[in-house]
C-alpha cells in the first residue's frame, strides 16, 4: 500500500493542479473573468461558480401554470370541430355546447347515432364517445387530459426561460415544482416588476377580420364573432372568431420605428407567410385586427397585399413597451395564463452579509482543523493539512466546471465538509500508531495503517455520500445544493486522505529515509 506507482503519481499530480487551476478564477474579479472568458476557449479554465439568490441577492418568484385552461381550450375546440364534423356528414343536432367537462349535443333524429359515431371517431378516436336514444356526450380520456398538463407545463418553461434569457438576466434558476408550479430565481435582479409583467402575459397573437358591418354598440355579436376592446382607441371591434393567422408561425419580431414612432416589425416563417398573403390578398381594403391576449392593438386599413411575409404593429407604443412586445413575440405564446403565488427579494446587502458570514465560518473552522492537526499529528498533521487545501481547491475546481450554483446551505455544506475532511487521515494515523506501539517498522506501520483503515474509511464516508444522493434526489431547492457540496466534499475528501496525503508522505520517506515516524 505505501508505494505507489508512476502513473498514478501522475494521475494525482495531474488532478491536484487541475483543481488548482479550475478554481483559480474564483479569486479574480468580475471583469476580469469576463475577459478571461472572451480570450480564451470554452474548455479553458475560465468558468466561476454561480452565486445562488440567498448570496448575489435578487428576486424569487413561484408562479402557477393554469393547466386547466388547457383542457377548457381544447374542449372549446372541439365543440367546434363536432359541428364542423356533423355539417359534414349532414347530421342535424340541436343544443352543442359545453356542459361541465364534456360536449354535450342533441340529434334531430336519433336513427343517425351510429353515423355521429363514426363522424366523431374520425374527428378523434381518443375522446370517450356516450350515446343514449341520441343525446351524446364526448369527454377526453384521463390520460389525454394529464399528457395535455403535462405538455402544456413543459412548454411553459420553455417560454418562461426564453422571456428570461431575452431580457439579459445572467444565470437564472428555473425549476418545476409539482404539476403546475415553477420557481424562478433571477440573482441580481432587484427590482421584478418588469419580469412579473413579461411572464404574466400569455402572448396570443392572431390576425383576424373585423366586420364592419356590425357595430359594437348593444354588446352583441353576430354568430362566429366576438366584440373584442381595443387598446388603441378605446373602442370595441366585432371580429371574427376565425383565426386568418396565428402568431405561432412568426419567426422573428424586433422593436423598430416608422414615421418617428415605435413600432415592431414582424417576420412570418414560410407557411405565415403564405397564409398572411392570401389573407391580405383577399381583404384589400377591409380592417384587419391584429389581436394579442384577447385585446385589439391594432386594426390597420389593408391597403395592399402583403406578399413579402413581414410587416409592422403599430399603436401607442413607447419605446419600452415595443420592445417588450417584440421580445414577447420572439420568445412565444405560453399555452396557459400565469399566476405569481410568491414574491421574494433579497437585496445585494443581505446577500454580501451571508458570503461574509459564510466565508467567516469557513476559515475559522478550517483554521482550527489546522491548528488541532499540526498539535495532535505533529510533521503528518501538517501533510494532511497540506491535502486539506488541494481538497478545497478539488471542491471549488468541480464546482466551477459544473457551473454549479452555491447558495447558503451549500457554504454550509463546505464547512461540514472542512470539518469532516480529516476523519480519514484520523483512522489512517491512529492505525499507525497502533503499529508503532505493536514494534512494527517505519514501512511496516505506515503500510498497516493504510491498509487496515480503508474498509473504515469506505464504510463511514459511503453512509454520508448515501444521505446526500437521497438528499438530492428528495429534496428541493437549498436542501439539493447543501447535498450537492456535500457529496462533492466526501468524494474529494476520499481521494485527498488516501492519494494526496499518501503522496507527500511516500515522498517524504523517500527523501529523508526517516528511523521513526513523528507522531
Amino acid at each position: 500500500m505505501i508505494y505507489l506507482e508512476r502513473w498514478k503519481v501522475i494521475l494525482i499530480v495531474c488532478l491536484c493542479a487541475i483543481g488548482v487551476l479550475y478554481s483559480a478564477p474564483n479569486l479574480l474579479g468580475a471583469p476580469r473573468v469576463e475577459w478571461l472568458r472572451a480570450h480564451t476557449p470554452s474548455f479553458f479554465p475560465n468558468q466561476t461558480v454561480n452565486l445562488g439568490l440567498d448570496l448575489r441577492g435578487g428576486s424569487y418568484l413561484l408562479l402557477q401554470v393554469a393547466t386547466d385552461n388547457v383542457i377548457d381550450e381544447h374542449m372549446q375546440a372541439l365543440v367546434d370541430q363536432a359541428r364542423a364534423a356533423l355539417r359534414a356528414a349532414k347530421i342535424g343536432y340541436t343544443d352543442l355546447g359545453l356542459v361541465g367537462n364534456a360536449v354535450h349535443f342533441k340529434l334531430s333524429n336519433a336513427a343517425q347515432s351510429d353515423q355521429a359515431k363514426d363522424a366523431l371517431r374520425d374527428m378523434d378516436n381518443t375522446l370517450n364517445v356516450a350515446a343514449t336514444d341520441g343525446d351524446f356526450s364526448l369527454r377526453m380520456t384521463e390520460d389525454k387530459i394529464a399528457e395535455r398538463k403535462r405538455l402544456a407545463m413543459d412548454q411553459s418553461i420553455e417560454i418562461v426561460r426564453r422571456r428570461i434569457d431575452e431580457t439579459g438576466t445572467r444565470e437564472p434558476s428555473i425549476q418545476r415544482q409539482g404539476d403546475n408550479r415553477i420557481m424562478v430565481q433571477l440573482p441580481g435582479v432587484d427590482d421584478p416588476e418588469r419580469i412579473k409583467n413579461l411572464l404574466g402575459q400569455t402572448a396570443k397573437l392572431t390576425f383576424r377580420l373585423v366586420d364592419e358591418t356590425a357595430t359594437a354598440q348593444d354588446g352583441r355579436a353576430p354568430p362566429g364573432e366576438e366584440i373584442l376592446p381595443s387598446t388603441d382607441d378605446r373602442r370595441g371591434y366585432v371580429v371574427q372568431k376565425r383565426v386568418m393567422v396565428s402568431g405561432d408561425t412568426l419567426v422573428d419580431a424586433q422593436p423598430s420605428f416608422q414615421d418617428g414612432m415605435p413600432v415592431v416589425s414582424f417576420k412570418f416563417d414560410s407557411i405565415g407567410a403564405r397564409r398572411f398573403g392570401e389573407a391580405t390578398r383577399a381583404n384589400v381594403g377591409h380592417l384587419f385586427a391584429i389581436v394579442l391576449d384577447n385585446k385589439i392593438i391594432s386594426a390597420p386599413v389593408i391597403r395592399e397585399p402583403i406578399m413579402g411575409g413581414s410587416g409592422v404593429i403599430s399603436g401607442h407604443f413607447t419605446v419600452q413597451s415595443a420592445q417588450d412586445l417584440a421580445l414577447l413575440l420572439r420568445a412565444g405564446a405560453l399555452p396557459a395564463p400565469i399566476k405569481v403565488l410568491e414574491e421574494r427579494t433579497v437585496g445585494p446587502g443581505l446577500g454580501a452579509d451571508s458570503i461574509k458570514a459564510g466565508a467567516t465560518a469557513s476559515l475559522v473552522g478550517l483554521a482550527l482543523v489546522v491548528v488541532f492537526f499540526v498539535f495532535a499529528y505533529g510533521l503528518f498533521g501538517i501533510f494532511a493539512d497540506v491535502a486539506l487545501m488541494f481538497n478545497i481547491t478539488l471542491i471549488f475546481g468541480i464546482l466551477s466546471i459544473l457551473q454549479a450554483t452555491l447558495t447558503l446551505p451549500g457554504i454550509a455544506g463546505i464547512v461540514l465538509t472542512i470539518g469532516t475532511a480529516l476523519d480519514a487521515n484520523v483512522l489512517v494515523f491512529e492505525r499507525i500508531r497502533e503499529e508503532m506501539r505493536l514494534g512494527r517498522s517505519v514501512i511496516g506501520s505506515i503500510d498497516a495503517g493504510y491498509s487496515h483503515a480503508l474498509s473504515a474509511i469506505i464504510d463511514a464516508n459511503m453512509t454520508t455520500l448515501i444521505a446526500s444522493f437521497l438528499l438530492f434526489i428528495f429534496g428541493s431547492g437549498p436542501v439539493k445544493g447543501f447535498a450537492v457540496t456535500l457529496g462533492i466534499g466526501i468524494i474529494t475528501s476520499i481521494f485527498s486522505a488516501l492519494m494526496i496525503t499518501r503522496l507527500i508522505v511516500v515522498w517524504w520517506m523517500q527523501l529523508t529515509k526517516p528511523k521513526a515516524i513523528p507522531l
